[in-house]
């Protein structure tokens, strides 16, 4: 598996392009104003996107989602609860003093039950909410192996955890979330978060200040 990340101003918001090694197919992951640095890595590296997956619906991780879609008409993938806020990323804009596109529609929702394929990659989901109703970790590891990675938005920071005073964001669901589905991989389990620097599940269980006691 192959992980090229990208932020840009505002928000510096990490977006990911991860590709199949063997296959060249990829998928595209939370594309905000940085898509364009990712459009260029995929076509630098004959990458095949396959399809963009949204962690969460929030302006800053979804903002680039046009541009994506114009570039490779791959199919746009979110869960169902955080639809409203994709459709209200104008008013999300507004918010903050922004003027934000309004975003093509979604063509499909998460099947928690169902991987997605990436090549010799599969993209297992996982429902997070707290952040936002609608947050999901992606699983993405060989098909052949139990070796993966997460990708887990504005979930888990390293030393932090995301914010919970946006509209559908809630504290407990949150931790309960971290909790529940995070802190069950294994500690060497790569994290690649939606702001900051990559961490690992060991690291931010032994030092997170918010996760003591878990």
């Amino acid at each position: 598996m192959r992980v090229v990340s990208a932020a840009a101003p505002p928000f510096f918001k990490n977006g990911f392009l991860v590709s199949c090694e063997s296959t060249g197919d990829a998928v595209l992951i939370d594309p905000g104003d940085e898509a364009p640095q990712l459009i260029e890595a995929a076509r630098a590296s004959g990458a095949t996107v396959r399809a963009i997956l949204l962690t969460h619906a929030h302006l800053d991780h979804i903002t680039g989602v046009d541009t994506a879609k114009a570039a490779f008409d791959a199919p746009i993938w979110l869960h169902e609860d955080d639809l409203f806020l994709y459709d209200g990323v104008v008013e999300q804009g507004r918010m903050f003093g922004l003027d934000v596109r309004q975003q093509p529609p979604v063509d499909r929702f998460y099947d928690l039950s169902t991987p997605i394929e990436c090549g010799k990659q599969l993209v297992r989901v996982r429902h997070t909410p707290g952040h936002c109703p609608g947050g999901v970790c992606l699983v993405i590891g060989p098909t052949d192996s139990a070796a993966i990675e997460l990708f887990v938005g504005d979930t888990l920071f390293a030393g932090s955890i995301g914010r919970t005073d946006l509209p559908g964001g809630d504290y407990e669901t949150l931790m309960t979330s971290i909790r529940e589905v995070l802190l069950r991989f294994p500690d060497p389990t790569v994290v690649h978060p939606g702001h900051g620097p990559d961490t690992t599940i060991g690291t931010e269980r032994t030092t997170n200040p918010f996760l003591s006691g878990y």
